[in-house]
């Protein structure tokens, strides 16, 4: 099997194994609100009740999980040439929504009954019922977590998040409900307005991570170092730079990298290097590469090009802004050398770093024209 159809086989499994999951939320989630919405009016409790509307939006979480892993697993289009893998993301922000809007509806309810309490009943099959929907949310709050992280999908850790919270509205209400139930006094919404605080702040995070990864994240430091180990590794390959990846959905990253490669180096040399980059990233790391660009490095490493070099390394050294230094090559017969400057975006100014920078070699090489980049810190 090629890298390519391997790839393939492993999405598609992977499309199965999450809508197994989901099937299982969607089941155990519709069982629970169908006990809680039925005991729920029979205790007049508006917590029990509201947690079986919860239980609901889990359900309906759950199914929206499944569309959007078959969104993402949809074959790429000329519409969508990346592919549709960023569906996923967009499902999560639907899920954050989902439990932010349960949050807030539940600390509206709350105020209403602290505003105008109204006595609840309860009945030791009541406190059963909660008492067992507790259980049942923590084991699903960790299996959704569990395999929300086995299988890198957001929608699924997300869920797993609000099972969790769900777990502890079922506590909260179980610990109130006890408290009337033994003669003591009605905390239920009180509780219920402290809880959905909490379920609001899930669900603010969970947006705001789904909204980060739409809007581009800085790619993974193990993920991009593993990539550039790689490409080290391939012969012919004197140095490895401005890997930029862009992230197209869970295990779906596309860029561009930059190689050195000496002088002497022939069109068919070139040729073999870039094609083996490309094919060991895939299949070593799950990457596509689409470009590998090309820096030309001097064969020889004396006289003036070693000069440079030593300068532009010390340089380096000196400013903690300059972050890095590549593609140096000197073109004696021109008399032009030509250079990419990473400046951190941390620096107050990268501009005047940037041109501090080519100043002091200008000072140091007057003979030579420096064509130089200052590179973004990716």
């Amino acid at each position: 099997m090629s890298p390519a159809e391997d790839v393939l086989a492993a999405e598609a499994s992977r499309t199965k194994k999450i809508v197994r999951v989901s099937l299982v939320g969607i089941a155990a989630n519709v069982v629970l609100a169908s006990a809680k919405a039925v005991f729920g009016l029979l205790a007049n409790s508006i917590a029990i009740v509201l947690d079986a509307v919860n239980n609901l939006t889990d359900a309906l979480s759950s199914i929206i999980t499944i569309v959007g892993t078959w969104l993402a697993g949809k074959r790429p289009d000329k519409e969508h040439p990346y592919g549709h893998g960023r569906a996923e993301y967009l499902t999560t922000i639907i899920i954050g929504g989902l439990v932010l809007y349960a949050g807030i509806a539940a600390l509206v309810e709350a105020v209403k009954r602290i505003i105008t309490p109204s006595a609840a009943e309860y009945d030791v099959a009541t406190l059963a019922i909660v008492a067992v929907a507790v259980v049942v949310k923590v084991l699903l709050g960790r299996y959704f977590s569990a395999k929300g992280k086995a299988l890198k999908s957001d929608s699924l850790s997300a869920s797993g998040t609000d099972a969790t919270m769900d777990a502890i509205i079922s506590a909260t209400t179980l610990v109130a409900a006890l408290i009337t139930f033994l003669g003591g006094p009605g905390l239920e919404a009180w509780l219920g307005a402290v809880i959905s605080l909490v379920i609001i702040k899930a669900g603010v995070d969970i947006l705001r991570e789904a909204v980060s990864k739409l809007l581009g994240e800085r790619t993974d430091a193990d993920v991009a170092q593993a990539v550039k180990e790689t490409v080290a590794g391939v012969p012919g390959v004197l140095g490895v730079y401005d890997l930029t990846l862009h992230d197209f959905g869970p295990d779906r990253l596309q860029g561009a990298v930059h190689i050195e490669v000496d002088e002497n180096a022939t069109a068919r040399d070139i040729d073999r290097i870039t094609r083996q980059v490309q094919t060991r990233v895939f299949a070593e790391n799950r990457v596509l590469l689409h470009t590998v660009g090309i820096y030309s490095s001097n064969a020889g490493n004396e006289g003036t090009v070693a000069e440079m070099r030593h300068l532009v390394a010390k340089l380096v050294e000196e400013d903690p802004d300059v972050l890095e230094a590549h593609g140096l090559y000197v073109d004696e017969n021109t008399k032009v050398a030509r250079l990419d400057i990473v400046v951190s975006y941390a620096a107050a100014d990268r501009d005047a770093v940037y041109r501090s920078f080519v100043s002091r070699l200008e000072e140091r090489f007057p003979e030579y024209h420096f064509l130089t980049v200052l590179d973004p810190d990716l």
